[in-house]
């Protein structure tokens, strides 16, 4: 069995759905997704909870591949408030859910070894061979952050994809350092950073296993559609998600997934006409 942590809201579902679509095509283990999420309303109207509805549906889609995965909805909001509220990370560079993967420790439900990968995240190949990835020594495993260790130092890792080992970091108190470290500190990519500083001891993989740019490789495992840096024909940023399949196409130059999004199409508008019958 392979465990996944995914982390967000209501809007984090196009991203689940096309993820799992992506693993479940390719994966021939059973896969067992945790989804911690949690209500944010205080801080802004739209940062509610993933719905039911949704989980039935991920539930649904998964299940119909094999009938063993699963996908499980876990509230985290009592946790969330006790750890970060009114903290000065809470307005975090994308949104506070990016914290919540910081509370694993906290949920007795979550197994002592796990996966978490971000929600821009698609999967190109068996997940097996990484999840099977033997780390007892480490706290975890990670890929290297593509312009963060040039910039901030030669072992910085991009926190999209992380191989936890959560026995490990439960002896170590890595989850907690890093959250005693956001209370104390403004950091620039908040829960990348207190995870990174607080490391006692991390595996370092091969970039097939979080690549940041290049997403038409076939050797690849684990395709991050990340905000990349560009310098033609001039500095900018471009931040184009999996799910917004135009500029998939046009602008990045990626055909490998279109056979889960045109999965993802039909089984969006089949959810969709699903919640006007409900309403």
């Amino acid at each position: 069995m392979i465990n996944l942590l995914l982390c967000g809201n209501k809007k984090v579902f196009d991203g689940a759905l096309t993820q799992l679509i992506s693993i479940t095509n390719r994966t021939k283990e059973d896969i067992n997704c945790y989804i911690f999420t949690m209500d944010a309303t205080r801080l802004k109207p739209e940062y509610v909870p993933i719905e039911d509805e949704q989980i039935e549906f991920l539930n649904k889609v998964i299940k119909s591949k094999n009938i063993n995965n699963n996908v499980k909805k876990i509230d985290v909001t009592k946790e969330y408030e006790e750890e970060f509220l009114g903290t000065v990370n809470e307005n975090a560079y994308c949104t506070p859910y990016t914290l919540l993967r910081l509370l694993a420790d906290k949920k007795e439900e979550i197994p002592d070894k796990i996966l978490y990968l971000d929600i821009d995240i698609m999967v190109g190949n068996d997940l097996t061979k990484l999840y099977n990835i033997d780390i007892t020594n480490y706290e975890y495993a990670a890929v290297k952050e593509k312009y963060g260790c040039w910039i901030i130092r030669p072992d910085y890792i991009n926190a999209g994809m992380l191989l936890l080992n959560m026995k490990k970091i439960k002896e170590t108190g890595l989850l907690e350092k890093a959250r005693n470290l956001l209370k104390r500190r403004k950091l620039l990519f908040a829960d990348q950073d207190a995870i990174f500083w607080s490391t006692t001891k991390k595996l370092i993989l091969p970039r097939i296993y979080n690549e940041q740019s290049k997403f038409n490789k076939k050797d690849t495992v684990i395709c991050h559609f990340c905000k990349r840096l560009m310098f033609r024909p001039y500095p900018h940023t471009e931040n184009y998600k999996q799910w917004n399949i135009e500029e998939v196409h046009k602008i990045l130059k990626c055909f490998y997934f279109d056979k889960d999004l045109e999965e993802y199409s039909k089984l969006k508008a089949e959810f969709e006409n699903k919640e006007l019958e409900r309403r």
